[in-house]
């Protein structure tokens, strides 16, 4: 699924060793019912969390899960599928359900995101577009709480469209920055989807075109009187503040005024742009700051108290430059009734389907179907029935709902947590029933269990 093609069918983004893997199951009758848990196993460095995205990707990508003609002509051709298995893949649809975590809840270490509970060769099958939605969405969004963390309450704007990774990555990071409590966009599509304010300004370019600032400034509140925002560093940056000055003087501008500072010394400039607009009575002209800041950046501004009343974020926040991955995975965890795990050294898994439950000290991961510590709540909801989106879980890739759930767990943070540098994240404690049945799975793994009789694939 993409940007330019949102209906496309998304049976065949899979690796190819997912279509291999199914082809396998189908023809040794392996179709029992399997449980796989989608989570990181660690955090980036300089990560004292993540906020959990991505989700309303993966229901899409579930829903429109199916192989065209076009799809399976090619895996005939290419992929060594005999007949009956392209015939079976064909007739495929995902018929399983899913928990998972609401978009905008914090999110730690070994903590599902979604777990995925379908036939096998399903479960098996859509795993690279479950990877793919939940990864990026999620990086995204933990970069862009922390360029929330640092900005003290300034407005934040997502600029990142020109420099994300493509169409579609533009509008994960326009999605994921909103859900942690940024302003607006300057990604016009994915505002109009979204809902969300689009918010522009302007070029050096328009500047150039006019010659002077003072033309260029006076031309463009002519034509946008209410919502002129003067970009002022061209040529000279004190100079282009007092050629906004006069033209706001001359027109008797009102409304969202505003200028944007985009190089040199921000935090100087920001002062002295103050000064000017200050003395000139324009106490209501907002200050904006941009280029190539990051929340290192905004936090050196805000510990200035450089007087900025918001900022854009480009590329280092819709690239999440420091850390444009997670080290996440997708682990079978129980099959046919039979709880499995990993033993590889750093890679071991946590065995079953589990929940994670919330509460004043912390988190407690444990077994879905045990209860929970009393006064907790309980992260993972069902989101996915049948292969058909539940009524109860359609809150938890809403837009609104996202950005409050953002804003109730960044507050039930703890403080060493939400630090941007040698940040302390939350350890979730194992339930003593999980523990066990780790214990009991480690002694059993590598046990072949009894196999079945090929199905008529």
């Amino acid at each position: 699924m993409t940007a330019d093609d949102p209906g496309r069918d998304t049976g065949l983004f899979a690796d190819l060793y997912e279509l291999r893997m199914a082809a396998s199951y189908l023809r040794h009758g392996m179709t029992e019912t399997a449980t796989f848990s989608l989570f990181a196993r660690d955090l980036p460095a300089r990560r004292g969390f993540l906020v959990a995205a991505g989700l309303a990707g993966a229901l899409d990508f579930l829903e429109r899960f199916r192989f065209g003609d076009a799809d399976l002509a090619w895996l005939g051709r290419e992929a060594d599928l005999d007949g009956r298995t392209l015939t079976a893949l064909g007739a495929m649809r995902f018929t399983g359900d899913v928990h998972a975590v609401p978009e905008g809840r914090v999110v730690f270490a070994d903590e599902p995101l979604l777990e995925v509970t379908a036939p096998l060769p399903e479960a098996q099958l859509v795993e690279t577009g479950l990877l793919n939605a939940m990864t990026h969405a999620t990086a995204i969004a933990s970069k862009a709480a922390r360029c929330r963390l640092a900005a003290d309450g300034a407005d934040l704007i997502d600029f990142s469209a020109r420099r994300t990774h493509g169409r579609e990555a533009a509008r994960v990071a326009a999605r994921a920055s909103a859900i942690v409590g940024f302003d607006g966009t300057s990604d016009t599509e994915a505002a109009r989807e979204l809902g969300v304010p689009a918010v522009g300004t302007m070029a050096h370019s328009y500047v150039q075109a006019f010659g002077a600032d003072r033309d260029a400034f006076r031309a463009f509140a002519t034509d946008f009187p209410s919502v002129s925002v003067f970009l002022v560093d061209t040529y000279r940056t004190l100079d282009g503040v007092r050629a906004a000055v006069d033209v706001i003087s001359e027109l008797g501008l009102t409304g969202r005024l505003g200028i944007r500072l985009d190089s040199g010394d921000l935090a100087g400039l920001a002062f002295g742009a103050r000064r000017i607009l200050d003395a000139a009575g324009l106490d209501n002209v907002r200050i904006m700051a941009s280029g190539g800041l990051d929340e290192d950046a905004i936090a050196e501004l805000v510990t200035a108290r450089a007087p900025i009343d918001s900022y854009g974020i480009g590329t280092r926040m819709g690239t999440s430059a420091d850390a444009p991955s997670l080290d996440t995975a997708y682990k079978l965890v129980e099959y046919a009734g039979r709880p499995v795990m990993k033993l590889s050294v750093g890679k071991a898994t946590l065995p079953g389907a589990k929940q994670v439950w919330r509460g004043p000290d912390g988190d407690t991961l444990g077994l879905r179907e045990e209860p929970g510590p009393q006064g907790h709540e309980s992260l993972l909801v069902p989101v996915m029935a049948n292969g058909v989106r539940t009524g109860t879980g359609l809150d938890a890739v809403d837009l609104g709902a996202a950005r409050h759930r953002f804003d109730t767990d960044l507050a039930w943070l703890p403080a060493q947590a939400r630090l941007l540098a040698l940040p302390r994240p939350v350890v979730p404690v194992v339930s003593e029933r999980l523990a066990g049945l780790r214990r009991q799975t480690a002694a059993r793994s590598g046990t072949a269990a009894p196999s079945k009789d090929p199905g008529p694939t």
